[in-house]
């Protein structure tokens, strides 16, 4: 065992001791509730709360506030402690001569451990410094912790100021996301900004009047993109279902059904490799808008994520490690064999697969033998071009071979209409002149049923009910995917995945 996790065991076995003894005093050290009238940010927000010196405290407004033992500074028979609600910290000042001897001197003062939960209830003045302060009238227990939390320590040593105990492992904060909320307020702060991302893009999308929608994760059939998915049984019905890769072929059903423009925020999970850019479950807002295509969806992606930055930031600018993105429109747009040849210096447009794998091993491009020739492209592409595109940017027109659910370029022979719209290294949104042509999305899926068939884990299967809803009619229609996780790294200037989710998918610990 080493020392830290002899230390921390020791701490356990010395809080049990603690709660035992409240509770031997006849405390409840975990009840049921406590009524909380304010948080720490209200209170320093507002100085009307704060009791001026002619004033009693019968005329003065009383708080409530609850929270987390940060900090205590223990001066005999008073205390400063800092308190952390919701909302950040606040400084409580508590006196033995005001809540009693036995609640300040063993409650407080002997029993209560930095992390414990408690209430306070009180009044606000400032402190000889000008600090706001809660003068602490009642102190409660609120919930004993029996786990030290790992509060850093600053310490001036030769001049500087050095910190010590410090939740800096990445990988230990990943796995308690709970401590790292505790501990580094900055991290509330980045799922603060996600949640007000999305939420701007819904207020956007239903200001547009589209409706926002639910459809299944389990699926009988797993469709609408390229990827492997996670397979699961369903006991009553005695059948294999799937966990969604995407949730494409629902909404477009809903589209046949009538509705003019959907949208969902879905889970989905892709049975891939994990990486800063890559977790098995991620959330992604498909959109589908009837009568629309491809053209008029930039346009469209330009406004929402512009109106993001700005709602966000204030700005269309956003500083992303080392850069400033610019999400003013309109963004550049260019064609995905014009961008290779510009990087690579080789014309892909109409080469056959020999071909392609001629220019690929030129490019020291590792290939499968599955691989088709929207593979070759996809990874050329993905090596030479997309982490170079910083500044958002769309990439139109792709292989057909790449693009089996969209529509066939209205000029180009041997393309489809879609972007994928790249920024800081990486796409975050993709998008289509959605096919509509029954016959043509069955030919389609039988070439990716070839591909399957060949090796190509990833391929496309045939779903017969999507194709029958197709048969009964779709107006022509724009699509469009935007990777939330993705578009929250750069809004929030977060260089991992994880650092925008939650509770991110780890290997387990030895």
């Amino acid at each position: 065992m080493s020392n830290t996790e002899s230390s921390a065991s020791e701490q356990h076995e010395i809080r049990l001791e603690k709660l035992q003894e409240l509770r031997d005093l006849g405390y409840q050290p975990y009840p049921h509730n406590f009524e909380v009238t304010h948080h720490s940010k209200y209170i320093l927000d507002h100085p009307k709360l704060i009791k001026e010196d002619d004033q009693d405290e019968e005329d003065v407004e009383q708080v409530s506030v609850a929270g987390r033992v940060m900090t205590r500074r223990i001066m005999g028979g008073s205390t400063f402690f800092n308190l952390q609600d919701s909302e950040g910290e606040i400084q409580v000042y508590i006196r033995r001569d005001d809540v009693g001897e036995e609640e300040y001197n063993t409650v407080f003062k002997k029993l209560t451990d930095i992390g414990d939960f408690v209430g306070i209830k009180g009044h606000v003045f400032k402190t000889g410094t000008g600090e706001t302060t809660v003068y602490a009238k009642e102190f409660h227990m609120l919930s004993k912790t029996l786990r030290p939390i790992p509060v850093p320590k600053e310490v001036e040593e030769d001049g500087e100021t050095k910190v010590y105990d410090a939740f800096s492992d990445k990988e230990q904060r990943y796995r308690q996301r709970y401590l790292d909320l505790v501990v580094n307020p900055e991290v509330r702060n980045t799922f603060q900004q996600r949640s007000e991302m999305v939420q701007a893009m819904r207020n956007y999308m239903n200001d547009e009047g589209y409706l926002e929608v639910e459809t299944p994760i389990l699926q009988p059939v797993y469709g609408g993109a390229s990827a492997e998915p996670f397979v699961t049984h369903h006991n009553a019905l005695d059948m294999k279902l799937y966990l969604r890769i995407a949730n494409e072929l629902y909404l477009k059903r809903l589209i046949v059904g009538g509705y003019d423009g959907v949208y969902e925020f879905s889970k989905d999970f892709r049975n891939e490799g994990l990486s800063r850019f890559h977790n098995p479950e991620f959330t992604q807002v498909e959109l589908y808008v009837a009568y629309k295509d491809y053209n008029w969806m930039m346009e469209f992606v330009e406004q929402l994520i512009e109106h993001v930055a700005k709602e966000l930031h204030g700005s269309t600018e956003v500083e992303v490690g080392e850069n400033t993105i610019d999400f003013a429109s309109p963004w550049p747009r260019i064609p995905m064999f014009e961008a290779i040849e510009d990087e690579t210096g080789k014309d892909l447009y109409g080469k056959d697969i020999d071909e392609l794998k001629e220019a690929a091993q030129d490019l020291d491009i590792e290939l499968e033998d599955s691989f088709g020739k929207g593979k070759i492209i996809d990874e050329i592409f993905g090596e030479y071009v997309e982490p170079n595109l910083i500044q958002p940017t769309f990439i139109t027109d792709y292989p057909i071979e790449m693009s089996p659910l969209a529509k066939k370029h209205r000029e180009k022979e041997g393309l489809v209409e879609r972007f994928e719209c790249i920024c800081n290294g990486k796409e975050i949104a993709n998008a289509f002149s959605e096919l509509n042509d029954p016959v043509d999305q069955r030919e389609r899926f039988e070439e990716q049923a070839r591909l399957r068939a060949d090796g190509n884990e990833e391929a496309m299967t045939i779903d017969e009910d999507f194709l029958q809803a197709l048969e009964y009619g779709m107006p022509p229609t724009a699509g469009l995917g935007i990777g939330i996780d993705r578009l929250a790294m750069i809004m929030t200037n977060s260089d991992s995945i994880r650092d925008v989710l939650f509770f991110p998918q780890m290997k387990p610990e030895k």
